[in-house]
């Protein structure tokens, strides 16, 4: 849309595009006519292959567990749902725990989304549906009524048209420089309970600094720390604990040495400032790390570096692979051919703010990565504690939120706003989409029982792995 338009302008040919895409036909769900495990293993494939049946048992958890670890799936059945035609740089896997707190490089205590590994140019309301169909599911999930659950998606959905309302009339630099403290969420809180539930929250942020994990994760020993072995979560590559094959390229290589190497390349991607400060940290190690739902069996590391004082920084560099939109995105394509500067570069530009040591790098072997700090202040919420209330309010947090980094990263406040409108029919849609995308997650999860059961897949736990090192 040019830039030179009236702001009424854009908002009318926003306006103009409920005619080709009518608002209440956000509710379809779109071509669910697909074998949902060939997608799951298409979306596993090159990953560390002894740790695809860990991916599989933590998604067997349960429904809402599997909708977190599928978001190809969901990306497949988007591809063929209506949308109005304005492209955004989305999250791309904007489900409910992909939003948390975290510390600024100042220090003040933030809420905004936290995962972009899926992130790439794509239709906005993709961002949307996930977000509700993932409230849906957690709600059923935790034993709500399908009335609190539509109520709690409907004030959402309603209260992110009327945030992208309020950003189309708000100055550039002031929504580029709009953010959510957890100082201001705390005084605006209005229950005791959610003020009970922010409080806990900062002070748990408080205890996950680099120097609060140093004793839990590693020993110093001789001289030098060493990061613990603890299966199927930590653990080097080349020693008993390894779950890697022994044909594995990983383990092949020198990891101090290679990731030493690599990290050279890295450094030219940040702001010569936090150049300069990387700088003051020397290696101690580097260990295998298992994270998440969706990205177990990617190849992840964390790096342990100390400075003059012996003070911690672990980085954690986690392997970037296509997103699972690029495949089915109508409008937009990334710019990027590296998959870890597609991600950072999508992180910068829909967060308020990010991590200062956030890069990129190509590995020895040609793995596309990202870096960022491993734990510093980071903290998700607890749903599994959140009363009806609560987690009401967290839906309508998340959607303020998104809203804030679609207008942010799009330019495009206007014309989402001049289509969403005043009224409340895109939220009603969005509520039956919800529901309808809910009931096939519930079929789909079903099925990947079933293919787990009778061995199609093959699914172990977290414990599972732990007794294997244990005998």
């Amino acid at each position: 849309m040019p830039q030179n338009d009236t702001i009424e302008q854009r908002f009318e040919s926003g306006r103009a595009l409920r005619r080709e895409v009518p608002r209440a036909s956000h509710s379809d769900v779109g071509d669910v006519k697909r074998d949902p495990i060939k997608l799951l293993e298409a979306s596993s494939a090159g990953r560390v292959e002894p740790l695809v049946p860990l991916r599989y048992g933590r998604m067997l958890a349960s429904p809402f567990a599997f909708y977190r670890g599928s978001a190809a799936i969901q990306a497949h059945d988007l591809a063929t749902t209506p949308h109005s035609g304005l492209a955004s740089q989305i999250c791309g896997d904007a489900h409910l725990m992909n939003f948390g707190g975290f510390a600024t490089p100042e220090r003040n205590f933030v809420f905004d989304i936290n995962d972009f590994d899926e992130t790439h140019p794509g239709p906005w309301e993709w961002d949307v549906k996930r977000l509700a169909a993932s409230f849906t599911v957690a709600a059923r999930h935790m034993g709500f009524s399908a009335a609190v659950a539509d109520e709690m998606v409907f004030t959402a959905i309603d209260n992110y048209r009327a945030k992208m309302a309020a950003l189309a009339n708000m100055g550039a630099l002031d929504l580029w420089y709009q953010k959510m403290t957890f100082e201001y969420m705390l005084q605006n809180a209005k229950t005791a309970a959610g003020r009970k539930q922010i409080a806990k929250a900062i002070a748990k942020g408080k205890t996950r600094t680099h120097e609060g994990v140093l004793p839990k994760m590693a020993t110093k020993t001789d001289g030098k720390w060493v990061i613990n072995d603890a299966p199927p979560a930590l653990f080097h590559v080349h020693s008993k604990s390894t779950l890697m094959k022994a044909d594995d390229p990983w383990k092949m290589m020198d990891h101090l040495t290679t990731v030493g190497k690599s990290l050279k390349q890295y450094l030219a991607t940040l702001h010569p400032s936090n150049r300069q400060l990387l700088s003051y940290f020397r290696m101690q190690d580097v260990a295998f790390k298992v994270v998440g739902v969706g990205s177990v069996g990617t190849r992840c590391g964390v790096v342990l570096l100390t400075d003059a004082l012996d003070r911690p920084l672990f980085l954690q560099l986690k392997q970037a692979v296509p997103s699972v939109l690029a495949p089915y995105v109508p409008v937009g394509k990334s710019a990027y051919k590296h998959e870890g500067q597609r991600v950072v570069v999508g992180q910068r530009m829909m967060q308020s703010a990010s991590d200062m040591f956030l890069g990129w790098l190509t590995g020895a072997l040609g793995y596309h990565y990202y870096v960022r700090q491993l734990r510093d202040m980071k903290f998700s919420a607890e749903i599994e504690m959140f009363s009806e209330m609560l987690l009401g309010r967290y839906a309508w947090l998340c959607s303020d939120i998104l809203a804030r980094a679609h207008a942010r990263a799009s330019g495009l406040a206007p014309e989402i706003s001049g289509y969403l409108g005043k009224g409340t029919q895109f939220a009603e849609a969005i509520v039956g989409y919800a529901n309808n995308y809910a009931d096939q997650v519930e079929r789909d999860y079903k099925v990947f029982q079933e293919a787990c059961r009778k061995g199609r897949l093959t699914a172990r736990s977290d414990a599972d792995f732990a007794a294997d090192r244990s005998v």
